[in-house]
């Protein structure tokens, strides 16, 4: 039996999935930041699991995360939106998902991609923590933080230190599974 972080339900095969497979990794694909990104700015207020089941419904719902059509999102696609229950249907997160496409794409002009520009508050590589057990992980760092608020300069919404850090634990930013966790080396 595996031995995975203690967040992770052990009777959760798609948790699992999700966690063995993506949670940590590296990513430098700037459709895939994105995509993130949304989804962990939607998740404020919920469980990750509500998000994660909802995952499909996203990609479909939002063009598959394509940030340039999402950019142009008017009042007519807003209103469908809000009636698919296959997301959550919050006015203000969708409203922010819109906001997020067109800063990305600032940021993407200005630094040539998104990749380079966040990976700049890591120095470039994974940082890798060393924690023994889920308590002492932080919801937050000085880089979340430092994150935040650049994000929160360049027009971003739901972008909070807390929903930073979740994203750069998510797309492997920082290695935050515990040491006794299978994946802790692996990633």
């Amino acid at each position: 039996m595996l031995k995975r972080c203690d967040w992770v339900p052990q009777a959760d095969p798609l948790y699992q999935k999700y966690h063995d497979e993506e949670w940590g990794v590296p990513v430098h694909e700037d459709h895939l930041l994105f995509e993130f990104l949304i989804l962990e700015g939607a998740q404020a207020g919920l469980s990750w699991s509500t998000i994660l089941k909802k995952r499909e419904n996203y990609r479909q719902a939002f063009d598959h995360f394509d940030a340039r059509k999402i950019a142009r999102y008017d009042d007519r696609k807003i209103q469908a939106l809000l009636s698919d229950p296959g997301i959550v249907r919050n006015r203000l997160k969708i409203q922010a998902t819109i906001q997020n496409a067109r800063a990305f794409l600032a940021v993407q002009k200005e630094f040539g991609s998104f990749d380079a520009y966040i990976w700049q508050f890591v120095g470039g590589k994974p940082k890798v923590n060393a924690w023994k057990s889920l308590k002492e992980i932080p919801p937050k760092t000085p880089e979340s933080d430092a994150m935040s608020k650049d994000l929160l300069k360049r027009s971003f919404k739901f972008v909070g230190s807390t929903i930073c850090y979740a994203f750069m634990q998510a797309v492997g930013l920082v290695n935050d599974h515990t040491v006794d966790c299978f994946r802790y080396r692996q990633v």
